[in-house]
């Protein structure tokens, strides 16, 4: 099948037929050890189901444990096993109502968010073809970072993230917890990085998240983003030095310094700081950051970024960082998430192309700023072929198309949904619409299998507040993202949109605001 968005209107298989769309359903599980997987599968499917009518006697999603294998997926996993946990299942949907199977709790799982796909959306094509599939992903890690650092969700917000990303089969959530506007962890050992009044999780309410998303077999990585992005540790922790900065830098644009590792406070700072977070963490994975330091000479950066890995490793987690980290070396045990190049940023050369882009314009950009971005982002045109060539592992988040912080286009907002579509979105993105992102090919890099990490969206928070402005951002883009993920290549669009027309009812089901662009036919 290969495909996050069941065909909810494929046609019958052997027997011909099919269920009634609404109804209760009963979930039960097969086997002993599924009983927590059936749990959790129970509260995911609640928000779809209407009250049972008296007498009405539910229909059947069973739950079991077979012999069934798939091909193992590429990339690196994220609880951290050398091989890739086995993810496929079969699903069977006949007459007594829906079967899951799979080789393990995890691809008995997936399979089940693909039956709670089927059973929601049948509500609107008001009958369940019977059908019989099998499928397996193709990339291991399929993640979503969202920006509680610029725009803070509760933990309760959190949660109903996690939950739309398993019912999309991702399996990593990157919350990106600390920036210059905020510091969202507590830490015991550097209070003043959560001062009083501030919104932060507790160290119980991080722990608490992760164990909800391990019981939807979501790994939760956590970014505390240096050496640059740190302005906020720099108030936590005043008289830290600035890294050495380019000559004439400070006349001409400010910057908030980044730190230098190479000092001693500053390294007994961060060391203090890395401790906490790796031991309060149950994944194996933390990032690092490693991005956008502007102001640090690219000596200092490296130096930075090398004893920042150091630190993780010492503590017993895996780093993950942005690109910019390849620059400071690179090897098989690294993971470099791919996010931008020049070309991709999409910005004009002249004072007409400038001109023509009215959202850069309103957003106070010149041709003096722009020169100086090109010029600061000239070494990331290389940092994908550096990342390959030193054997590390990619991690694709390309803000061409999976920064879904990207405006939606004007043209494709409804009417009701117009100063919505103009307020939301990073004022430096050309606006484009639904079908852009779900025409992404993870294919198209031409980086090598035994290169690739696995792909994962963002959603950074610099110009909007809230869950529900998170949410109209992912939706309708996300479940493209996922597919992509999942499939190793984009969806034929017509076919997709036809799909995808049916999610705006699980989503409404879900209390999930979504932007309801018309380039789909909602149903």
């Amino acid at each position: 099948m290969k495909a996050v968005i069941p065909h909810a209107d494929a046609r019958p298989s052997s027997p011909a037929g099919s269920l009634p769309g609404a109804g209760p359903w009963h979930v039960r599980a097969a086997d002993p050890a599924l009983e927590e997987v059936a749990e959790t599968v129970r509260a995911l499917l609640a928000p779809h189901l209407p009250d049972a009518a008296a007498g009405e006697a539910p229909r059947e999603l069973l739950l079991g444990l077979d012999e069934l294998t798939s091909a193992p997926p590429l990339g690196v996993s994220p609880d951290g096993a050398a091989q890739p946990v086995d993810e496929g299942y079969r699903l069977r949907v006949d007459t007594d109502g829906i079967t899951c199977h799979g080789r393990t709790p995890t691809g008995v799982f997936r399979g089940a968010t693909t039956a709670l796909q089927l059973i929601a959306t049948a509500r609107v094509t008001g009958e369940l073809p019977y059908q019989e599939l099998a499928d397996a992903p193709r990339y291991a890690w399929r993640g979503l970072m969202i920006d509680p650092a610029r725009s803070f969700l509760t933990p309760d917000e959190v949660r109903r993230i996690i939950d739309l990303a398993a019912l999309y089969k991702l399996n990593v959530l990157h919350m990106h917890l600390t920036d210059n506007e905020g510091w969202r962890i507590e830490l015991p050992g550097t209070p003043a990085l959560t001062a009083p009044g501030a919104e932060f999780y507790t160290a119980a309410d991080y722990r608490a998240l992760q164990e909800y998303a391990a019981r939807r077999f979501v790994t939760v990585v956590p970014e505390i983003d240096l050496p640059g992005h740190c302005a906020t540790l720099r108030a936590a922790v005043p008289g830290l030095p600035p890294a050495p900065a380019p000559a004439g830098l400070a006349d001409r644009f400010p910057f908030v310094p980044p730190l230098d590792l190479t000092d001693e406070a500053t390294r007994t700072a961060v060391t203090r700081i890395l401790t906490e977070i790796c031991t309060l963490t149950t994944g194996p994975f933390v990032h690092i950051g490693a991005d956008e330091a502007f102001g640090a000479i690219p000596e200092s950066f490296d130096a930075s970024v090398r004893e920042l890995r150091t630190l993780v490793r010492d503590l017993g987690k895996r780093p993950v960082a942005w690109q910019e980290s390849s620059r400071a070396g690179i090897g098989p045990e690294d993971i470099a998430q791919y996010w931008v190049d020049v070309e991709m940023m999409d910005l004009p050369d002249t004072a007409e192309g400038l001109a023509a882009r009215p959202e850069l314009v309103a957003a106070g950009r010149t041709m003096e700023i722009i020169s100086a971005l090109k010029k600061f982002f000239a070494p990331t045109d290389d940092d994908l072929r550096r990342t390959v060539e030193g054997g590390g592992r990619v991690l694709l988040s390309p803000q061409s198309h999976l920064y879904l912080d990207r405006p939606y286009a004007p043209e494709f907002a409804p009417p009701e949904q117009a100063a919505e579509a103009a307020r939301l979105g990073f004022d430096g993105y050309r606006p484009l619409g639904v079908r852009h992102t779900a025409e992404w090919d993870p294919a198209a890099y031409a980086i090598p299998d035994a290169n690739v990490a696995g792909v994962e969206a963002t959603v950074f928070a610099e110009r909007f507040k809230g869950f529900e402005d998170v949410s109209v951002l992912l939706l309708p883009r996300l479940p493209s993202v996922a597919e992509a993920a999942w499939c190793g290549r984009a969806p034929e669009w017509a076919e997709y949109r036809a799909r995808l027309a049916h999610h705006g009812r699980l989503w409404t089901d879900r209390d999930l605001p979504y932007f309801a662009s018309t380039e789909v036919d909602w149903r």
